[in-house]
């Protein structure tokens, strides 16, 4: 695992040890990475959000095909190929 350093004044130093000390965290850096993954998730949410609404937004409904079907499972077999070969 890395490392990374961070200055904070003294206010918000404070305030992370009692948030560790209170929250049963084992550590600070548990507790920043708990914070991390936290935004990590709000971005994830956001981003869905936005897709949603790109696709409520994008026109008049047309009905779903079996070839439009078979078309979005192969791309996302693709996909997971991808993924897992770069991995």
């Amino acid at each position: 695992m890395d490392t990374m350093n961070i200055a904070l004044p003294g206010n918000l130093k404070d305030y992370v040890q009692s948030r560790v000390a209170e929250g049963g965290y084992s550590s600070v850096s548990e507790y920043i990475r708990e914070l991390i993954r936290a935004d990590q998730k709000q971005s994830a949410e956001q981003l869905l959000e936005q897709e949603i609404l790109r696709g409520l937004n994008s026109g008049e409904p047309a009905p779903m095909t079996a070839d439009n079907w078979n078309d979005i499972r192969l791309e996302l077999k693709r996909r997971f190929l991808d993924r897992k070969s770069s991995t």
